[in-house]
């Protein structure tokens, strides 16, 4: 679900998130509009709305875990983790931790990976969050659900800054696991109407004090 359908239609925070990312097309190849969110991290202030919105959700749930998806998924996975209370567990690529691994594949467009979670730093029966920064086909997550089901953990939820409008119909359950969704992906005509927006507005201003 996204969270403008689940009681914060409205709320100026989810334009604040939007906008501070960047859109950059044609990376890392022709035809993608890749979602910058290196920009959301520059802005103290939206990045700290993204933090703020996840943490009202997930305090009150008995969360033990919030599990982060290499690499994004670290940037947004240790605030949410301190604020609520849980530890927070790397979700890492083949060959990137140093202990003994379990190992989940999953299905890339073009071949697969996987992802690896240390043996032990997930007990059974403890309540785990899974969070990334975007959400498009769901294989990550359902690869990352599959790695805490595993050692019996119960995945309460997937949470994403950005999802695809079809996940809209066809993700609202990962693995029949809830998802949750801050915002959609932004559009490059967005990007660019906002900046003469925002050239119009420092014009008036500059008139103003002129």
């Amino acid at each position: 679900m996204f969270a403008a359908e689940n009681g914060l239609k409205g709320d100026p925070r989810l334009q604040a998130i939007s906008e501070a990312i960047r859109v950059v097309p044609h990376f890392p190849k022709p035809g993608i509009m890749f979602q910058d969110i290196t920009t959301l991290l520059l802005d103290p202030v939206a990045f700290k709305h993204t933090i703020d919105i996840f943490v009202d959700r997930y305090r009150d749930m008995n969360i033990s875990v919030v599990a982060g998806v290499e690499a994004r998924g670290f940037m947004f996975g240790p605030p949410i983790a301190l604020a609520i209370g849980a530890k927070f567990v790397p979700l890492r690529k083949p060959r990137k931790l140093p202990g003994e691994v379990i190992s989940e594949s999953y299905e890339l467009e073009y071949g697969t990976d996987c992802l690896e979670m240390h043996v032990g730093a997930v007990q059974p029966g403890e309540r785990a969050l899974i969070i990334d920064d975007l959400v498009a086909t769901g294989g990550t997550l359902c690869a990352a659900i599959g790695l805490l089901e595993r050692v019996g953990a119960e995945v309460v939820e997937c949470a994403c800054v950005i999802g695809l409008p079809e996940v809209k119909e066809k993700f609202k359950l990962i693995r029949g696991t809830p998802l949750y969704v801050l915002v959609e992906p932004r559009q490059l005509e967005d990007c660019r109407l906002r900046s003469k927006m925002d050239m119009r507005r420092e014009a008036d201003e500059l008139a103003l004090t002129s």
